[in-house]
């Protein structure tokens, strides 16, 4: 056996070792980083001896970053820079450096090994910060000592001392932009235990700043236990997944709450508490970076301190506290009074907060938190604490005061009932926070309309803006928006009506009237019946009748409305599309006209459909007849939903089909696609169109499928293209089209292709969804309504349409939506013109049932 052989054994014997102890709770998480980092510098000294006569002088092997501060975790990769005296050096050490990082490899360890002139060492390069952050790290392994002491004495020591200051500002703006990547938040359902705000990134951040500053480093029993908790976490996420893995996905959760991973001595948790741990610890990193942060000198240009000054309205110096290096400070404590036990000095501070966007200093955040018992006891009630929280929640930066009000205590020593959702994990794969943090990102939503912006979302942002700019009680659609989900930490069913009930004790101890008490309640408690109605048919006038019945009045409509935009952008940052605002703003447009309309509703639309057909025989001059014969027979939908362009292509089409009985129109954009097919009526169209784009791996949003009296059908589906196929590989939107063609043609293609599909590997779920098939039959006169919630899968869709085409029913309207791994399709169906039979309906759903199960086998 060579040497090499003997310390690549030793080094993976070591290891085996450690990650037995530690399975067995016999090494800690910090335990094993630095063992492994001890590992690894025994074999790299060792391989370094074995070419000891071949290296010489001039050269040194250093670790850096994570290995350089022995925090080198299981799967991690080894940070080596290699230091040369010279370029000559540099060239002649090539052969040797290769061989002792292939070795490294062969030992099963992951390589990032760079090499340097010791000159290179000495310059700061402010576009490969990371480099020069990883010297701070530098540690001598083995090789020629006087160059050590060249680069560990002497260069990098300099280098510090004259761009200490650059560093820093960059450092810090790394980390904002890294913050901003997970919403500046730690509070995610999945977080990244390395990169997000509060985890082991930013602890490393706070020994950066420290060593830039010249401060000493955290020692607080407080962050030593987090950073221990975190280490502990990524430790077990490396081992179990065999590779640098930092990603805390459910299945981990669970797993590690049962093992109670960076509890000591504890009994296994469930895995909401344990993730509760998780975020207490990781909020006392998030803390620790705050403090040093504000600690650091703030060197801000002309330019951004101007326009901080234009954007920002001003504190206003109050009695007890006043602004200082761009915080709120507190004052100092004098014989018998102390602003931090004043309450009115509390709410204060917080509403500067609120309308500034200026943070408490780390200081007064501690001298409040210090005085909750003598806050306590003098706080206002009634009339007196509502006007002074409705300042607060009125204010542009309220989800900034809000935070922070529950970072401290202080929201639960105000409305207790909020103490139930703390940092509580709902898990649903659509929503990305925890039930906290989603209610301040909603409340951030709403004051952030008027803001103008760039995006597929500005125009959409500047309509509902106008809303809330007509909104006369914008202080109960934020306190309403505090309180909406409060009943998800005590009820495990219907979430809104123990939210309402929790909120009946709130609004009753703030004793406000019957008129806003009324609303504050009645939108928590209907909060979410506006989303529901997007999964209905949003142009039948029944539709808008029944949601109409339920907001009742102009003001409770904007109300809802608002809410809801900013509801469903909570969930995460892509959950709002153009479309879903496009459906939400029609919703509020139909109900708000139908709460004002005077006159009967088939004669406005008889009215509409008039002057439309008028409209589109100018388009086609001569050709009236045949255009009032084309849209004859269609449902007043087709015409209420369609442009006068489009149905003038669609009869366009309709001329075609002699030549080709099947006419498709394809639009394609970077956010969705629509396709229109024209055809003679023919049995399951629309499960043929279903199966081919899922085939293709499109979501399909919306559909919906209309027949003249001639037997001529219009159906037309919008999807997305989860993949970026089409974006990617533009010729293969003429593929998905040839596909269409001929499956409309041919059922078997569709049902090929499916197949195919569904023998691909599929992910597993992250959550199991409970299949649910129910049918409607008061909310429609002319239709049956079917809504499954089902897994969503591939070929769902097919099978379910498949089974109503075997039915012989037909798709009047589709309403597809899905919300993470739950798919919840609507659809409206109709027999021969008519709603289904009642009797029907149990073989039917039966059916469904059985297709669904067998498409999810």
């Amino acid at each position: 056996m060579t040497s090499a052989e003997s310390a690549r054994l030793a080094y993976q014997g070591r290891m085996a070792a450690l990650k037995a102890a530690f399975a067995d709770r016999a090494e800690s998480g910090v335990g094993l980083i630095r063992s492994r980092a001890s590992a690894a510098d025994d074999l790299v000294s060792a391989l370094w001896q074995l070419h000891s006569h071949e290296i010489g002088a001039g050269i040194a092997a250093f670790a850096v970053g994570g290995y350089g501060r022995q925090e080198l975790f299981p799967a991690s990769d080894l940070d080596l820079l290699f230091v040369v005296a010279d370029a000559a050096k540099e060239k002649a050490s090539k052969p040797i450096i290769r061989q002792i990082n292939q070795q490294l490899w062969d030992s099963g360890i992951r390589v990032s090994a760079t090499t340097r002139a010791l000159a290179e060492c000495d310059k700061y390069d402010p576009e490969n910060a990371e480099f020069t952050l990883s010297l701070l790290d530098a540690r001598f392994i083995a090789g020629d000592k006087t160059l050590s002491a060249k680069l560990l004495d002497d260069c990098i020591p300099k280098m510090l001392e004259r761009e200490h200051r650059n560093l820093s500002q960059r450092l810090l703006e790394l980390t904002q932009e890294r913050h901003a990547r997970y919403g500046n938040t730690l509070f995610h359902l999945e977080p990244n235990i390395k990169e997000c705000p509060g985890g082991l990134r930013d602890a490393n951040v706070c020994g950066w700043l420290a060593k830039l500053t010249n401060t000493a480093p955290s020692s607080s029993l407080e962050f030593r236990e987090a950073f221990a908790f975190l280490t502990s976490i990524r430790c077990f996420l490396h081992i179990r997944s065999n590779r640098d893995s930092n990603a805390l996905d459910w299945k981990t959760q669970d797993a590690a709450a049962a093992e109670g991973v960076g509890v000591p001595n504890g009994p296994p948790r469930d895995a909401a508490h344990w993730m509760q741990l998780y975020f207490r610890h990781a909020r006392v990193i998030a803390r620790q970076l705050e403090q040093q942060t504000d600690a650091m000198p703030r060197a801000r240009s002309i330019l951004k301190q101007t326009r901080d000054f234009l954007t920002r309205r001003p504190v206003t110096d109050n009695l007890g506290m006043r602004v200082e290096r761009g915080r709120i400070v507190l004052d100092e404590a004098t014989p018998g009074y102390d602003p931090a036990t004043d309450s009115d000095v509390m709410m204060r501070a917080f509403q500067s907060v609120a309308e500034t966007g200026t943070r408490l200093s780390s200081t007064a955040e501690q001298r409040l938190e210090e005085a909750l018992p003598l806050l306590s006891a003098q706080l206002d009630e009634g009339t007196a604490l509502w006007h002074k929280l409705r300042l607060i929640f009125l204010g542009e930066h309220a989800g900034l005061a809000l935070r922070s009000m529950h970072a401290l205590g202080i929201l639960e020593l105000l409305i207790p009932e909020f103490h139930g959702i703390d940092a509580l994990v709902i898990r649903d794969a659509y929503h990305r926070y925890t039930v906290d943090e989603h209610t301040f990102v909603l409340i951030d939503t709403l004051h952030g309309l008027p803001t103008p912006e760039q995006s597929p979302m500005a125009e959409w942002k500047k309509r509902f803006a106008v809303i809330l700019r007509d909104l006369q009680h914008q202080d109960l659609l934020y306190l309403a928006s505090l309180l909406h989900d409060t009943g998800k930490g005590r009820s495990t069913g219907e979430h809104a009506t123990e939210s309402m009930r929790l909120a009946q004790s709130v609004v009753t101890r703030l004793e406000m009237d019957e008129f806003e008490s009324g609303l504050v309640l009645g939108l928590i408690q209907n909060h979410l019946d506006m989303s529901s109605a997007l999964r209905r048919d949003i142009f039948d006038a029944e539709t808008i009748r029944t949601f109409a019945e339920k907001v009742q009045t102009p003001e409770e409509l904007r109300m809802i409305t608002l809410f809801t935009y900013a509801d469903i952008q909570a969930v995460h940052p892509d959950a709002l599309t153009p479309w879903k605002a496009e459906n939400l703003w029609r919703l509020y447009i139909a109900t708000s006209n139908f709460l004002d309309r005077n006159i009967d509703d088939e004669r406005f639309d008889s009215r509409v459909s008039s002057e439309l057909v008028r409209r589109i025989t100018q388009l086609l001059p001569g050709e009236s007849r045949e255009v009032l014969q084309f849209v004859e027979g269609f449902p007043q939908r087709y015409l209420r939903t369609r442009s006068p362009e489009q149905i003038r292509t669609h009869y366009t089409m309709s001329k075609r089909l002699a030549e080709d009985a099947v006419q498709l129109d394809f639009h394609w954009t970077p956010a969705h696609s629509d396709i229109t097919l024209v055809t003679p009526d023919r049995q399951l169209l629309f499960a043929r169109i279903a199966g081919v784009l899922a085939a293709w791996g499109m979501n399909i949003i919306t559909a919906d499928a209309f027949s003249n009296a001639h037997g001529i059908v219009v159906d037309s589906f919008r999807f997305t293209d989860s993949f970026r196929t089409l974006e990617m590989n533009p010729g293969e939107r003429d593929h998905l089209i040839r596909d269409l063609h001929d499956a409309i043609a041919d059922p078997a293609v569709a049902a090929k292709m499916i197949a195919n599909r569904k023998r691909s590997r599929r992910r597993t779920p992250l959550v199991e969804v409970k299949t649910s098939v129910e049918f409607d039959t008061e909310s429609s006169t002319h239709s049956t309504i079917l809504q499954v919630v089902a897994q969503d899968l591939p070929g769902l869709l097919y099978a379910i349409s498949t089974t109503l085409g075997e039915a012989r029913c037909s798709i009047e309207v589709a309403v597809i939506d899905t919300e993470g791994d739950t798919a919840i399709d609507v659809f409206y169906l109709t027999h021969e013109d008519a709603p289904l039979e009642g009797d029907e309906l149990p073989a039917l759903k039966q059916k469904l049932l059985t297709a669904i199960e067998a498409n999810a086998s």
